[in-house]
């Protein structure tokens, strides 16, 4: 048998000599889920309380698309970028309890909105905080678990997602319910069901914010036998990559690194300006592409600067075909996962006619053990495909898109409630078994000091594209679908979902051509980093 290297830049190690987590490393992982449970219930528990929301402020489905995907995500997304560099130089344990503190503040001030704007402005805040939280937690199961078991462990982490989301919807269907029947006119000052579900959920995430704090910071790179040195000046350094994605200080940035730079970045930024433009005068909605737009353009920014500054990072990361692709391709699987999360109860309550606490019930329990399932599965089997084949784990992400469009398609045309439960669970099922894999394939393509970095840029994808697009495009289309009623428009939910089978192929490209070149990008790490640093 052939002797297996441990050289750090093969991405392959002996299961002699790797160390082995122990039983805290998986105590710390709970602590993670539990965390990350707390982050989707902030960040999904719009979903059950959309209709709501959208009848007292008067919103349309495009509006609700927007406060449940880029009002929420171009400030995760962005954020994630410097909190993900402050990651890799600073203590991790530190910054998670502070971004759970600030998150669940906002879910809680939230509860306070009285108007679009205000709802808008909080949700931004909760997007902040919650940028915190998958850096962090990435590095710190990186540090905790060895590279055979870290698809593994990213996955029992990442179920925390769908338990949080399955669990937003009964605890908020429930609050809104109980609410209303107590103050049926609006309880103390004037707030309603949907406010008290914001406060109900946010408040906790206080006290277990105070139990993070408690977790010991693991050695940089002690599980790969590479010594990862952080930064002497981690806030100098977070404030100088905070300034690269705020306009005009990028304007001042890019001035810095010379002409061309400037004119580059300025080029860029008008280009975008005018995309967003032509796309609200198209689409009426302003918020959406703003957004989008100035999320867009504050990458742009970031990813030059990297170049500048830390040319080996920026190559192992955007230089990188095969990170590029991986990274796109999960980010239109989570584009379907997101769209149909947010959507699914809406669209059961008004066309399907089922009562708000059934579905909330059925699809949360539904959605917690489809996720839970599929995202645990997929991660031993992606660990068992990358054991045969350093492109392994791709093949996994594959099947979370091929797999859901047959549930998709019969859950959301069907009039028997039990087969749209039926269909919703496999479809969230199959979708989520990609997860797992996606995030281990970006982390085996950096360096450990550049872990945070790489999720960062890796959560740019199932944000500035899986969630800024996934529920804003099903609401912007069944308001395009939509007919008049009583002198009111009305959206077409039903085309709105079934339009998200449309992005299967272009994932589908995008992985074929990752699982093609996956294995040399792993293979060249060390050799590549040093060659962009020279």
């Amino acid at each position: 048998m052939a002797e297996t290297s441990n050289d750090p830049g093969t991405g392959v190690e002996s299961a002699e000599t790797e160390p082995r987590a122990t039983g805290y490393s998986w105590y710390v992982l709970g602590v993670l889920v539990v965390v990350y449970i707390l982050n989707f219930i902030d960040r999904q528990i719009v979903s059950i309380l959309a209709v709501d929301i959208k009848a007292d402020l008067g919103l349309t489905d495009a509006d609700m698309g927007f406060l449940g995907g880029a009002a929420f995500a171009v400030f995760y997304a962005l954020f994630g970028i410097p909190l993900g560099r402050l990651a890799d130089n600073w203590n991790r344990v530190k910054l998670l309890s502070i971004g759970l503190a600030l998150w669940s503040t906002m879910t809680a001030l939230s509860g306070f909105a009285r108007n679009q704007v205000t709802l808008t402005f909080a949700r931004m805040g909760v997007g902040v905080g919650e940028a915190t939280a998958s850096p962090t937690a990435y590095s710190l199961i990186s540090d905790y678990f060895p590279k055979r078991q870290k698809a593994t462990a990213l996955a029992i982490y990442s179920s925390g997602l769908y338990l949080g989301g399955g669990v937003s919807l009964f605890i908020g269907a429930s609050i809104v319910e109980a609410w209303n029947r107590t103050w049926p006119n609006g309880g103390p000052m004037g707030l309603v069901g949907w406010h008290g579900a914001f406060l109900a959920v946010g408040i906790p995430g206080l006290l277990v914010a105070l139990w993070v704090a408690t977790l010991r910071e693991p050695a940089r790179g002690a599980m790969d036998g590479v010594a990862s040195h952080s930064s002497p000046h981690p806030f100098r350094e977070f404030f100088r990559d905070l300034s690269t994605i705020v306009p005009p200080f990028t304007l001042f940035g890019a001035a810095q690194r010379g002409t061309t730079a400037l004119a580059v970045n300025i080029g860029f930024a008008a280009a975008i300006a005018a995309f967003a433009w032509w796309m609200i005068r198209l689409t009426g909605n302003f918020p959406q592409w703003s957004a989008v737009g100035l999320g867009y353009y504050a990458v742009f920014s970031w990813a030059s600067t990297l170049r500048a500054r830390d040319p080996a990072t920026f190559r192992l990361i955007w230089g990188t075909p095969a990170f590029i692709c991986t990274t796109l391709g999960y980010g239109l699987v989570s584009l379907a996962a997101y769209a149909l999360a947010f959507w699914s109860p809406p669209y059961a309550e008004l066309v399907l006619k089922l009562p708000k606490q059934e579905l909330a019930f059925i699809l949360g329990a539904n959605g917690a053990l489809a996720g839970f399932v599929g995202v645990i599965l997929g991660g031993r089997i992606a660990d068992v495909l990358r054991a045969r084949n350093p492109a392994g784990r791709i093949l996994t992400i594959i099947f979370g898109v091929v797999a859901p469009i047959i549930p998709i398609w019969i859950g959301y045309t069907t009039e028997s409630s039990f087969i749209f439960y039926a269909m919703n669970f496999l479809a969230g099922m199959f979708g989520a078994a990609a997860l797992g894999a996606a995030a281990a394939t970006t982390q085996d393509l950096v360096l450990p000091r550049m872990r945070g970095t790489a999720t960062a840029a890796f959560f740019l994808g199932t944000t500035l594209v899986g969630l800024s697009f996934g529920p804003y495009m099903v609401g912007q289309i069944s308001d395009l679908a939509g007919t008049m009623v009583d002198g009111k428009p009305v959206g077409d939910l039903r085309t709105g979902i079934l339009s998200l089978i449309g992005v299967a192929p272009i994932a589908l490209a995008l992985l074929i051509y990752a699982y093609r070149t996956v294995p040399q990008a792993e293979a060249t790490i060390a050799e590549r980093a040093a060659n962009a640093a020279a």
